[in-house]
C-alpha cells in the first residue's frame, strides 16, 4: 500500500493555515488594543465626561478593527480552500449598497454620533435646547442622544437631527432681576437701599462668579419704574441665584420702606 505523501501534506497545510491566519489575527487585535486602550497619564486631568468621550471613541475604534481583522482573516482563510474570493467581494458590494439604501437614516445617526463624540459639540451633564426642548444631556450614543428637563422628562433624538443646538454650559449665565418701583419714590433713597443689600448680602450669592450690579433703569412703565440687577453665575445655575435676590430685595425694600407696585382694581358703585 502506497502512501501519498504530497497529498497528506497539502492537507495538513491547509487545516495548519488557516489556524495561523487566526492566531494572526487574535494577536495583531490584542496588540492593537493594548495599545488603544492604555492611558497616558496626563489623562488623570481629564475631566470626568471627557475621559468618558474618549472610552467610547476607542470602543468604537476597535470594533472597527477587529471586523477588518475577521474580514481579511476570513478573505485569506477562503482564498486558501480554492474559493473564488473576488465574486464572493462583489457579492458584499452588491448587498452593502442594498442594505445601505435600506439603513441609510441608521448609517447618518452613526456618522453623526461619532462626529458629535469626536468634537465634543456637547458633553454628559451639559445642559443644550434643540427642537426647542431644553435639558441636561444624560446619555450620548452613536445612534441617539438623551436629554432630560427639568421636569424629569426625558427626549431621545436620533444624532443626525441634533443641529442648530444651544449649549449653555460653554459659558458663565447672568441672572437677571427686574424690580418694579414705584415713581414717587426718592432715587437717592434707592441706590442707598441696593448699596445696603449689596453690602449684606456679599460672598453669600449662591452659584455667583461675581458680585451683583446695579443697571439702573431697565424701564418706565405706566405704573413704576423699573430697575435691573444682574450677577454673573457658574453655568445654567441662574435660576437659585434669581430666587435668592427676589428674596433678598423684598427684604430690603420691606425695611427701607420702598413700594413694590402691584395692580389694583378699583370697584364704582353704581348708585
Amino acid at each position: 500500500m502506497k502512501i501519498d505523501i504530497a497529498n497528506i501534506t497539502i492537507d495538513i497545510f491547509k487545516i495548519i493555515v488557516p489556524i495561523i491566519y487566526i492566531l494572526l489575527g487574535i494577536i495583531a487585535f490584542n496588540i492593537i488594543k493594548r495599545l488603544i486602550m492604555k492611558s497616558p497619564k496626563k489623562y488623570k486631568l481629564l475631566k470626568e465626561t471627557q475621559l468618558q468621550r474618549i472610552k467610547t471613541i476607542k470602543i468604537l475604534i476597535l470594533n472597527i478593527i477587529k471586523y477588518l481583522i475577521i474580514t481579511f482573516v476570513s478573505i485569506a482563510i477562503l482564498s486558501q480552500f480554492g474559493i473564488n474570493v473576488k465574486s464572493i467581494l462583489a457579492g458584499l458590494g452588491i448587498g452593502t449598497a442594498i442594505i445601505g439604501l435600506a439603513f441609510q437614516d441608521l448609517a447618518k445617526d452613526l456618522i453623526a454620533g461619532f462626529s458629535i463624540i469626536t468634537e465634543g459639540e456637547y458633553e454628559v451633564g451639559d445642559t443644550i435646547e434643540v427642537e426647542g426642548f431644553m435639558g441636561i444631556v444624560t446619555e450620548i450614543g452613536l445612534r441617539t442622544t438623551r436629554i432630560r428637563n427639568f421636569k424629569g422628562a426625558t427626549k431621545i433624538i436620533a444624532n443626525h437631527y441634533m443641529n442648530n443646538i444651544i449649549n449653555y454650559s460653554d459659558n458663565n449665565s447672568l441672572a437677571i432681576v427686574d424690580v418694579s418701583i414705584s415713581y414717587e419714590t426718592d432715587e437717592t433713597k434707592i441706590d442707598e437701599a441696593f448699596k445696603s443689600l449689596f453690602d449684606r448680602i456679599k460672598g453669600k450669592i449662591p452659584n455667583a462668579v461675581n458680585e451683583p450690579q446695579l443697571w439702573g433703569v431697565q424701564e418706565l412703565s405706566d405704573s413704576s419704574v423699573i430697575y435691573r440687577v444682574v450677577v454673573e453665575t457658574t453655568p445654567t445655575e441662574y435660576f437659585a441665584t434669581e430666587r435668592y435676590l427676589r428674596r433678598e430685595i423684598k427684604k430690603e425694600f420691606d425695611k427701607n420702606n420702598i413700594k413694590i407696585p402691584y395692580t389694583q382694581i378699583e370697584v364704582h358703585n353704581g348708585k
